[in-house]
This record gives C-alpha cells, structure tokens and sequence, in this order.
C-alpha cells in the first residue's frame, strides 16, 4: 500500500462525484458532508463513498480504521464540506496544504507568523493523532471555503496517509512548511493580482 496509491483513489473518486449531473452531485456531496467530524465506518451510508474501489491491502482485520481509510476518508469528506455553495470547483491541482493556507493569510493581509491561518495551521502541524488532525483540518477547510481558496485533494490524502507513520511524518510536516514559506517574487506577486480578482 502506498500513498500513491491513496492519492489515485482520492482523485477517482472526487472526479466521479465531480461528473456527476448537478442534483445526484449535490446530493453525494451533503451525504459525504455528514461524514465530517466522524471517524471512518460509523456511518454505515458513507462505506461505499470511500471504502468501493479500496485494494484489498488497504483493508484490516484489526476493527480500526488503516492509515489508508483515514485518508481517503478525510480528503472526500473534507471536499464536500469545502465544495459546499460553491461554484467553481474547490479541487485544484498544486495547490498543496501550505500554499493554501498562506493565500489565507495573504487574505488577511496579517504577518504571515502571526495570522489566525497560520495559528490553525500550527495546530494541525503539531497533532499527536489523525482525529486531531482531522479536528484541526476541518476549521482550515471552512476558512478556505469562506474565501473560495482551492486545496489539491488527491495531494491532501497522499499527505494524510505518510502523515500516521513515524518516518515519513517530519517530511510531510517539512513540505507543508516549505509549501507554506517558499513564496518566490512573481509567484507572490502574480497570486496577490490573481486573489485582488476574484
């Protein structure tokens, strides 16, 4: 199982609900929404939204939720909560966790240390579990929806699932900081012209 494999999931799935007409698609949305603030599995309606397609691997006799469950799980449930009355579509590709979270704070024209994005990002970076993370992901994903800022899903699930493994945690929570800091010159410049236009 890898987080390749999670990420492509998370893609398949999100497209599907994405080509979906408009109704069935609402729907699908409001019924993966429910799912936000729960763990996997205790919503016996939300199975085949994340479990239909899964590899076998993915899979555990153990009774608790795998790394890859908890991904997948996040990343499509978080979605519909982002894409909720919004019109153009809340997946975007590139645009990792730290990106968006410093358009954020670019928004809220604070220091990008001191801004209440940046706070709520710290405390997600600092969790001890994937039920904190979840806790913290879910008020980062209801500002960026305020501000109709995209998050690339696919990549959110890739970095939840290597996020629960003690060797590759430091190296997602490193990215999400190099993501958030590493502003070039014309790439700041052009996404301050692009957010005073939206």
């Amino acid at each position: 199982m890898t987080a390749k494999q999670v990420a492509g999931l998370a893609e398949r799935r999100i497209r599907q609900i994405q080509a979906l007409p408009e109704h069935p698609r609402r729907a699908a949305l409001a019924n993966l929404r429910r799912g936000v603030g729960r763990a996997p599995g205790e919503l016996p309606e939300l199975w085949g939204s994340f479990l239909q397609e899964m590899p076998p691997e993915f899979f555990t006799q153990s009774g608790s939720a795998t790394a890859a469950e908890w991904a997948v799980y996040l990343a499509l449930t978080l979605f519909a909560l982002h894409q909720q009355s919004q019109e153009k579509p809340m997946c975007a590709q590139g645009v990792g966790i730290g990106q968006a979270v410093r358009r954020l704070s670019n928004r809220q024209k604070e220091d990008p240390q001191e801004s209440g994005a940046f706070k709520r990002f710290s405390a997600l970076v600092t969790s001890n579990s994937i039920e904190e993370v979840s806790q913290h992901l879910r008020g980062l994903i209801q500002l960026l929806r305020s501000e109709s800022l995209p998050l690339d899903y696919p990549q959110l699930a890739f970095d939840l699932f290597e996020l629960q493994f003690p060797d590759s945690a430091p190296r997602v929570k490193l990215r999400w900081g190099q993501d958030y800091f590493y502003q070039p010159q014309e790439t700041q410049d052009g996404q301050e012209k692009e957010d005073s236009h939206e």
